[in-house]
């Protein structure tokens, strides 16, 4: 006989593989439910290609603070469920529809969205998406009508996400464009918060070092060991956030987790925009190798001090490796003097309880 979700779950705990967690077991029935509506058979399948497909089962928007284990239940689900399925990040995913729609339109089709939704309900019945979040105001624009297709058209969703609805691209451009996306999600989706009695990536960095000086091979390994333990040893890939038609590219990036080098976010021609949109893909940033500051480096250095304000702002969790101190990182030339503002936020930033999410 087929196991539930929830006992698999409870043969993972007691093998030593997953830590019980009450919070997370307690999603599971919920899960549990779309899974059986999505394998129970579908009444008029023999009516025709062009036949009204029947009701997509409800799907479940999973919100809640990185590190409460939203990723590891949707891989549990989507392993089990046995209907043709996909999983992916919902950024990449959207990547996907917009390379589409751009080829669809090349064949002056009046609507699009209705193809592209088609082919992607052609092949799946159940989409699981990872983070959904929307910082692309061509995203935002679209995004609505291409899931009130696939709905439509048979198809079920469970996502995470680290947002409830209401804030998905939260004071983005013409957002009240927007608006009707996030009430087809509340028609289509139950929408459950995931408040996990224990946040496991805090816990993983309450009262551990996150702040790394020297910059060199000794802090690139603690790094790099904070990194692992972060990202469950797990691969990971490039993220591509796009801002006013450009690509900006965080070279590493897991589940909430972006990591890259100073140089990577400072030397590049970036500004608030830029570093906003950074600060709101990502719950835990690594910086690797900031280097002493001055008036040699004088633009990279204001990019610094714009980006540190962006993520003091966003409450994002930062760990990083520099040449000194904050407060000696930047000790002569134009701009000291603003700059410790910067370093008293460096200092504040590294608190065991920094950038913890609410709930």
């Amino acid at each position: 006989m087929k196991q539930t979700l929830t006992q698999i779950y409870d043969a993972r705990v007691s093998a030593g593989t997953l830590r019980a967690d009450a919070a997370q077991r307690s999603v599971l029935p919920m899960l549990e439910t779309v899974r059986a509506a999505l394998e129970t058979p579908r009444k008029g399948g023999l009516l025709g290609r062009f036949a009204k497909a029947p009701p997509a089962p409800r799907g479940l928007y999973l919100w809640g603070g990185v590190g409460r284990g939203k990723s590891m239940l949707m891989d549990l689900f989507c392993e089990a469920v046995a209907v043709p399925k996909r999983r992916v990040h919902f950024h990449a995913f959207m990547q996907e529809i917009q390379a589409r729609l751009h080829e669809a339109r090349k064949t002056h089709v009046q609507d699009a969205i209705r193809p592209v939704a088609q082919a992607v309900a052609d092949d799946v019945r159940l989409l699981c998406f990872d983070e959904m979040q929307i910082t692309d105001i061509a995203d935002a624009m679209i995004v609505g009508r291409l899931f009130e297709y696939l709905f439509d058209m048979g198809v079920t969703v469970v996502t995470t996400s680290n947002r409830v609805p209401e804030d998905l691209y939260k004071n983005g451009l013409n957002r009240q464009l927007f608006m009707p996306f996030i009430a087809l999600i509340r028609g289509r989706m139950d929408v459950h918060e995931l408040e996990s009695e224990t946040d496991y990536r805090q816990h993983r960095l309450a009262g551990a070092q996150v702040y790394f000086t020297p910059a060199g091979v000794g802090a690139r390994a603690a790094m790099d060991g904070l990194w692992d333990e972060l990202t469950g040893h797990d691969e990971a890939s490039r993220l591509v956030l796009t801002i006013k038609g450009r690509e900006l590219v965080l070279p590493h990036y897991h589940n909430g987790v972006g990591r890259a080098s100073f140089w990577d976010l400072c030397a590049a021609m970036l500004g608030p925009g830029d570093y906003l949109a950074i600060a709101a893909a990502v719950r835990v940033l690594f910086i690797d190798d900031i280097p002493l500051l001055s008036a040699a480096n004088f633009n990279e250095a204001k990019r610094f001090v714009t980006l540190i304000d962006a993520l003091y702002e966003a409450k994002v969790r930062l760990i990083c490796s520099a040449a000194d101190e904050p407060e000696r990182l930047y000790i002569e030339g134009e701009g000291t003097f603003e700059f410790e503002r910067t370093a008293s936020r460096l200092r504040e930033m590294q608190g065991a309880d920094w950038g913890q999410m609410p709930g």
